[in-house]
């Protein structure tokens, strides 16, 4: 049985249960409700949430009141799993805030407030056009995804490259790991949709 540890907020823990019940021969272990050996797991999940704590960013805040939703448990977790998990080489799929603590774990900086990417329409629905890096596999090549963010990876992390951007403004939605064997951050929701199954999948697939 190969155990997938994360922190997952109580409003999409049914989403990823749902999504997971597909896999029998993996076990999703939620953090926030259960002890989680990172040292232990096969990978890592990162989830949506609120916005990284100040403390762990590597750049000035200027306005505090734009930082919303910190949880400093859920940052003293997930900040030390990411750097284990990615140096042990182990699968990493990180989704919207996940995809946001990826970056700036591995050193990368943030877009602290971003106009258009957070309206109610967007929240379930693929209306957002993406355009791609060159050689992203079609498991995770989406035509257009939803959004519900209002921050956005600025510089990258250590060993990171863009693999996606909104092709209306550029922001960043999909990174990957140069050297990592399977590490993946999405702006994007895609516990929202049947769609992004071949995400999932592949996520799986790299477990072993």
């Amino acid at each position: 049985m190969n155990v997938v540890v994360s922190w997952i907020r109580p409003m999409d823990e049914a989403l990823f249960a749902g999504i997971f019940s597909e896999f029998p021969g993996v076990r999703l272990v939620n953090a926030r409700t259960e002890p989680a050996d990172v040292g232990a797991a096969a990978a890592l999940l990162l989830t949506g949430g609120g916005d990284v704590g100040p403390g762990c960013l590597h750049q000035p805040v200027s306005d505090a009141s734009l930082i919303r939703g910190v949880d400093t448990a859920r940052d003293a977790w997930e900040f030390p799993a990411v750097k284990q998990i990615v140096a042990a080489g182990r699968p990493v799929l990180a989704i919207c805030r996940g995809h946001q603590v990826l970056n700036v774990a591995l050193g990368g900086t943030l877009l602290i407030d971003i106009p258009g990417h957070g309206e109610a329409e967007q929240r379930d629905r693929e209306i957002q056009p993406l355009r791609h890096a060159p050689g992203v596999p079609p498991s995770r090549r989406f035509a257009a995804v939803n959004s519900s963010h209002h921050q956005a990876v600025e510089a990258l992390g250590e060993g990171l490259a863009a693999e996606a951007w909104c092709a209306t403004d550029g922001i960043l939605e999909q990174l990957c790991h140069r050297t990592h064997p399977w590490c993946v951050g999405v702006q994007y929701h895609p516990e929202r949709s049947p769609s992004y199954r071949p995400l999932f999948q592949s996520f799986v697939a790299a477990l072993g």
